[in-house]
Parts: structure tokens; sequence; C-alpha cells
């Protein structure tokens, strides 16, 4: 059977197609209807996202003069690196001395790491390593208890618009981690979010 080639139009109609249905099972999902018992409703609360954090933290840039501080193990992420996926390595890596003498702290795998400046303001990631930050990213630390990370990482993905457009600043556009913290949410319970997320 000789091969049919496939216009550029066809391509893009196609990829419309599935992003429209991506977006429309995605928007169902968050709605939580999908999940609710047959006697009604799913109770959702509104949470600020500092209420289900352990932390909320960014990072820091150590001493640049210093070119040994870049010489190390220890992955450090920057902004450019976050970018809607799963995070399992750095381009950079720093040492244990530039950690203790810079603000740049080591956090645990599993936090949704929120980009704050510039192009990618608003960006979201998970780490599955621990890593440490420059404080361009906004560290949540989330509470297991109360929250899935994942189905955070999805929410945040999905209020990306609305999240960018509070980055405010002149020529660079900016979040900061109090903006983050205090972002609203809508949380449905934890085996919800968990199915959510699944």
């Amino acid at each position: 059977m000789p091969e049919r080639k496939v216009s550029k139009r066809m391509t893009a109609e196609l990829k419309s197609y599935f992003v429209r249905q991506y977006e429309t099972y995605r928007d169902k999902l968050l709605s939580f209807n999908e999940f609710a018992p047959p006697e009604g409703q799913i109770k959702v609360e509104w949470k600020k996202l500092g209420e289900i954090c352990n932390k909320v933290s960014s990072g820091g840039t150590p001493l640049r003069d210093n070119a040994d501080y870049f010489k190390g193990t220890i992955p450090w992420l920057r902004t450019q690196e976050v970018d809607w996926k799963n995070i399992y390595d750095t381009e950079i890596k720093i040492t244990e001395d530039a950690v203790k003498n810079s603000s740049a702290k080591l956090i645990p795998e599993n936090c949704v790491i929120v980009a704050m400046y510039g192009a990618t303001a608003g960006k979201v990631g998970i780490n599955k390593i621990p890593l440490t930050t420059n404080q361009a990213c906004c560290n949540l630390i989330v509470n297991k208890e109360i929250a899935d990370y994942n189905f955070l990482y999805y929410h945040l993905f999905n209020s990306y618009n609305h999240l960018a457009s509070l980055a405010n600043g002149g020529a660079q556009q900016n979040l900061n981690a109090n903006q983050i913290r205090e972002y609203p949410i809508k949380l449905p319970p934890l085996p919800t979010q968990q199915k959510i997320a699944q």
C-alpha cells in the first residue's frame, strides 16, 4: 500500500483536535464531579498553597566569583529547567561549601517547584531527586496528609495563565513567594486528589 502524505494543515488540525480533547478531559477531572459519590457532590475546600505545605521557600545562588562552588555534586536548579516536567537532574552542580555559604537549601524529592521570574514565571515542575534551587524558584514541600503533590502539580499546570498573570514588575515580570503562598486552590479530599492525579 502506498505511503500517504499528511499535509501540514491536516497535522495542525489533528494536533488542535487532540489538544481540545485533552483540555476537555482535564477540565472534567478538575471539576471533581467525575469522582462524586451517587448521593451528591464532593466536598471541596478553598485552601491557600501555604496552608497545604509544610514549607514554602526559595533558594539562592552561590557567589559566582568562587568558581570552586560550581564544581560539586549537589544538583542546583535554575528556572529555565522548570518546564512542565519531572526533574531528574540539573545542568549545574554545586558543593557543600556553596550550600553552607549561600541561601541555597537542599529540598527533598517530590516538591512542586514554581518558577517566579521572567519568561518562565508560573511554570511548574516536580523534583524527583533531592536538590537545591536558585532564588527564582519557589519550592513547595507539600504536606502529604493534606495534599497530593501530583494533584497540586496538575492543578497549577491548569492554572498557569492565571498564576502567570499575577507576575508584575518592570522589564521582567516576576512572581514572589508570598503571592504563591497566598494563591488559592480548590482542594477535594485526599483520596479524590490521588485518583485525579492517577
